[in-house]
Parts: C-alpha cells; structure tokens; sequence
C-alpha cells in the first residue's frame, strides 16, 4: 500500500485532506481519479483550487504536476472552470 505522502505532489497537508473525504493511500487515490477526489475535497472544504486539482493528476499519474502536458492541464482547466 503506497502512502499518499509518497506522491508527488502530495504534502502533509493534502494527506490530511484526502483522509477527511476518505481517500487514505495512493492504490485509493489512483482508483478514484483525480477529478472523482477534486469533486470530494470541493464538496467537503466548499472551496478549493486548481493548483489542487493539478496537483492531483499529477499523483495520480506519479509526476510532478509541473510535468503534465499542456493538453492535460487545458483539460483540466476546462473541467475545474465547468464546476463553477
């Protein structure tokens, strides 16, 4: 069982909040996608960013979000600003 803590991306803090909708390591993570725990964490916090959802695509996919191709991240750009 792969902690979430040793993902990229994820700190202490992001640990905490995908403990809090459930989400408890990596194999629970990568099964939820990163949209399924971004839509989790906004129904939960009321509030959160793209930064995080970002940065949860890029655990999923076990890179640093500053590596995902600039398709990927037009894609989810257009998926966080659909949730508004």
């Amino acid at each position: 069982m792969t902690k979430l803590s040793e993902l990229p991306n994820v700190g202490a803090v992001m640990e905490k909040r995908l403990a809090a909708v459930g989400i408890y390591d990596g194999e629970a993570l990568k099964q939820a996608g990163s949209r399924e725990a971004f839509e989790r964490l906004l129904a939960y916090e009321g509030d959160t960013c793209f930064s995080s959802l970002c940065s949860l695509e890029g655990a999923v996919q076990n890179v640093r979000w500053h590596s995902l191709s600039d398709e990927k991240k037009k894609e989810l750009k257009a998926y966080f600003q659909s949730l508004k």
